[in-house]
């Protein structure tokens, strides 16, 4: 083994199951099975070093500069990367060069703009699951612990859960990045998720080293001061996993994690995972995309880190009524002043992606461009600041006291630096003339070299009367050289170097001075350069926790008027807040229809919701009238105003929710071995366990994954149980035009139905809610509008037809399942039913008979008439 691949394999040694770059003068290299992943994941050429060896080396590689593109790729396929870096200049090392792994890249460990999406924060979270002998005992549910952090930022926050509530809790966070430990029997990832899994040693989970690893990060000796208490103890686990992960992968000091946030489930509104999937908050379920979401859709933010901040408000809307007030309050004063607004945004375009610069200013990762944006930043505040004084609102005022102007930072850093930089330092000629006089001098004399050897040549020229030429070769530098003419002319302070047939070439004192000066002039900028930028890097690093608070309020203000701007833009008014269990909306709309469809032709609707006018609302009427929207509609109007957002109606007065609960359509889980059916059920059993009075339940279309008895049974019941155990606000929307007789027995249960008009055969959806339940599902309608083919559709008529008119079968059993019959099973037993049975003309008949009046000889009459009757039928 060479030199060089024995230090390669200490390397690999060292960063796991990472793929190692290895970088080799201007390229990084990967060999063995490394090679092999990459050349198939990146299309790299796989080649070989000695090929003609029995066993030949698998090597590939690409350009040094291209490091960023492959890393992306590498990371989006779910690998993680070693980057090995040359430690020393390959002109200068003696023998190897030195190289070390300076980062291990993986998807929650990114700081790179081309690596992220500056709209998303990009988290790497741990979970630990506590196991507490004494709760296992009792059958209290297990506790566990979730991190999460971003480098980019230096966010960091975590809490303690319920078992149950990992998925939920992901989902909100959404991390780029899980870790585990990796002797956790009892977690198991799931390999579905949006996100990459990572395990780890047991170790790194260990209670001591979490505290001893946090309290030396943030310079205290105990983690009390940050709210955790006594029962946090898998919440402290995981957040030292994830600090430790972040120290190895970075190897170097983390200093804009500079606190830690204790996540209390209590100051938010629950939201699981399925509700988010079903409300689209962030993403849509058709393509995953974030255009069409929500928070796609309210997005008016004008920089990433506002951008990053309205995502997570939307995430995890406010329950605290006064904190939800304040939020309306700013958004209220932004909205009555349209010069303030737009004067604010104009200046936060001015802005650039604080969090983020300093994210990579404390990792060490930062150029000259980034100094420069910080400045350019910081030049903006003062107008911002003066823009915000005398602000009434409190979020306002607070977001003026924390934009700190750091005077002398900003005034260096303008100084210092050139109005075009670079990214790298590397690249050089970015201090402006001026700032440092012996960087000017250096860049002066390295500029001016050849027109002082000119003038040197004609000087001696002058002084001799000898005609002669200044050259330069690299064996020793710059010459005068004499043709042989002059030979007995040459003064004695000239000094031979070289004889040629026509000439000699001399050097003089001076002259080999000044080449010294020149010829080290570039090197000696560009490290005189290089110290200048560490200086203001490193001032700007003592800066990293006030400019943190600047890149907070920013943000804030950002939200703020972003929500404030599509209040007015789209006409949303105010929602008035209260704790009661209310929800009354006037001219109500879809907060993503309305902005997406054209104006005017989204079809606004009313909801009045209370103990006295309903606090079950049961919707009826036929597919694509707008049953599904109007449910939707309510819950994120709810959602919006609880995230301190204006809503799209005409007014609003909204009783605060704890949680929303979305049961709105249903989809294969084949990968988790689950159908339709049972995800439906498993999400509304997590429901009717967990909903509490003050809850927000929505419900499309329960019990249709099953038999039409069955699914109609477990309708019913569950609206019972809401109405008799919950009394939670619920909208359920439902085909089962059977249960609106539950608003003769249940008195907290009203009956809405979307409106149809039946014109020329026709059918005309006005999407208007109205008071009453439907008695048609239209359901052929709507599959000629879907395409089905003309045949099908008056084939489905006649059937439709026939069966409404007499749907018995020869032994005069029912043949189709409707709620009104009684259904059998191949055994020829009846399935009771909730409603009784059908009417028949026999029936009918036998009803009308006055037995009492009849022979026995008209009894047997009449049976006999009646069998004949069926058999003609059969006939």
């Amino acid at each position: 083994m060479t030199p060089m691949m024995k230090q390669y394999h200490e390397a690999k040694a060292a960063c796991g199951d990472a793929l190692l770059f290895f970088r080799m003068g201007d390229f990084y290299e990967l060999f063995l099975d490394d090679a092999k992943t990459a050349a198939g994941v990146l299309g790299l050429n796989l080649t070989s070093r000695d090929k003609d060896s029995d066993n030949p080396t698998a090597m590939a590689g690409f350009p040094h500069h291209q490091l960023d593109s492959y890393l992306q790729k590498l990371i989006r396929a779910g690998y993680r990367a070693a980057v090995c870096e040359q430690m020393e200049d390959p002109k200068t090392a003696k023998g190897l060069v030195k190289r070390e792994i300076t980062r291990v890249v993986s998807a929650g460990t990114l700081t790179d703009d081309g690596l992220l999406d500056p709209r998303e924060a990009n988290y790497v979270a741990a979970v630990c699951l506590h196991r507490d002998k004494k709760k296992s005992k009792d059958n209290i549910e297990p506790l566990v612990g979730i991190a999460w952090a971003e480098l980019s930022s230096g966010r960091f926050e975590a809490g303690t859960f319920p078992q149950s509530r990992i998925e939920d809790e992901l989902a909100r966070i959404g991390p780029a990045e899980v870790i585990y430990r990796e002797d956790d029997a009892q977690f198991s990832p799931d390999t579905t998720a949006p996100w990459s899994w990572t395990s780890r040693p047991a170790w790194s989970f260990s209670e001591d080293a979490a505290k001893e690893t946090l309290c030396k990060q943030f310079a205290v000796s105990s983690l009390e001061g940050f709210g955790f208490e006594s029962d946090d103890v898998a919440a402290v686990r995981a957040a030292g996993a994830v600090l430790t992960y972040l120290q190895e992968t970075q190897r170097r000091d983390l200093d804009h994690f500079q606190s830690i946030a204790a996540h209390h489930q209590t100051g938010f509104l629950q939201i699981d995972a399925a509700t988010r999937r079903s409300l689209e908050l962030t993403r849509t379920i058709r393509s995953g995309s974030r255009e069409g979401s929500l928070l796609g859709v309210i997005d008016r933010t004008c920089t990433p880190m506002g951008s990053r901040m309205l995502g997570d408000w939307i995430a995890a809307p406010l329950i605290d009524p006064a904190a939800i007030g304040a939020r309306l309050d700013a958004v209220d004063e932004l909205v009555g002043d349209a010069k303030l607004r737009s004067q604010v945004r104009e200046t936060l375009k001015e802005t650039f992606d604080l969090t983020r610069l300093l994210g990579r200013i404390a990792t060490g990762r930062t150029g000259p461009r980034d100094l420069q944006q910080v400045a350019r930043t910081l030049a903006s505040l003062p107008k911002l600041k003066a823009r915000l004084s005398d602000r009434s609102s409190e979020r306002l005022t607070f977001v003026e006291s924390h934009l700190h102007l750091c005077p002398e930072l900003r005034s260096q850093l303008e100084l210092a630096l050139a109005d075009e930089c670079p990214l790298s330092a590397v690249d050089g000629n970015f201090i402006r003339p001026g700032f440092s006089e012996e960087l000017d001098g250096l860049r002066e004399l390295a500029k001016g070299g050849k027109q002082w050897i000119a003038e040197y040549q004609q000087r001696q020229m002058d002084e001799t009367g000898i005609a002669m030429k200044v050259g330069y070769n690299r064996v020793f530098g710059y010459y005068l050289e004499v043709t042989n003419a002059h030979r007995d002319k040459i003064p004695e302070h000239f000094i031979r170097k070289q004889t040629l047939k026509n000439c000699e070439r001399y050097i003089t004192p001076e002259l080999k001075e000044y080449e010294e000066k020149v010829l080290s002039a570039d090197d000696k900028a560009a490290s005189c350069e290089q110290l200048l930028f560490q200086e203001l890097r490193a001032n700007t690093h003592r800066h990293l926790s006030i400019l943190g608070e600047v890149a907070v309020a920013i943000a804030e203000l950002d939200v703020l008027a972003s929500l404030a701007e599509i209040a007015v833009t789209r006409r949303w008014v105010r929602p008035v807040m209260t704790d009661d269990s209310i929800l009354k909306v006037e001219g109500g709309r879809h907060p993503v229809l309305d902005v997406t469809l054209p104006q005017g032709e989204f079809v606004p609707n009313d909801c009045i919701q209370s103990p006295e006018a309903g606090m079950i609302l049961l919707i009826t009427g036929p597919n694509m009238a707008g049953k599904s929207t109007y449910i939707r509609q309510v819950a994120l109007i709810t959602l919006l105003a609880q995230a301190g957002s204006f809503v799209p109606a005409e007014s609003a007065e909204i009783g605060i929710a704890d949680r929303i609960f979305a049961r709105v359509g249903a989809s294969d889980e084949l990968s988790r071995g689950q159908s339709t059916f049972m995800v439906e059920m498993v999400e509304t059993a997590r429901i009717l366990n967990t909903a509490t009075s003050r809850s927000l339940v929505i419900l499309d279309e329960i019990g249709r994954g099953t038999s039409t008895y069955d699914g109609l049974s477990l309708a019913w019941a569950i609206t019972e149980h809401l109405h008799e155990q919950i009394g939670c606000r619920t909208f359920f929307a439902t085909h089962y035009h059977e249960l609106t007789q539950l608003e003769e027995s249940l008195p907290r249960v009203t009956n809405l139905n979307v409106a149809v008009k039946e014109w020329n055969e026709e059918v005309i959806f006005l999407h208007r809610i109205v008071r009453g339940g439907a008695d048609k599902s239209y359901g052929i309608h709507v599959a000629r509008l879907a395409g089905i083919p003309t045949s099908v559709n008056e084939r489905a008529k006649d059937v439709l037809a026939q069966l409404e008119s007499d749907h018995r079968d020869a032994l005069d059993r029912p043949t189709i399942q409707s709620p009104t019959a009684a259904p059998s099973d191949p055994n020829g037993k009846f399935q009771l039913t909730l409603f009784g049975f059908a009417d028949h003309p026999l029936i009918e008949q036998v009803e009308k008979l006055d037995v009492n009046a009849m022979t026995p000889i008209e009894a047997l009459q009449f049976l006999q008439n009646a069998q004949q009757s069926m058999s003609n039928k059969k006939s």
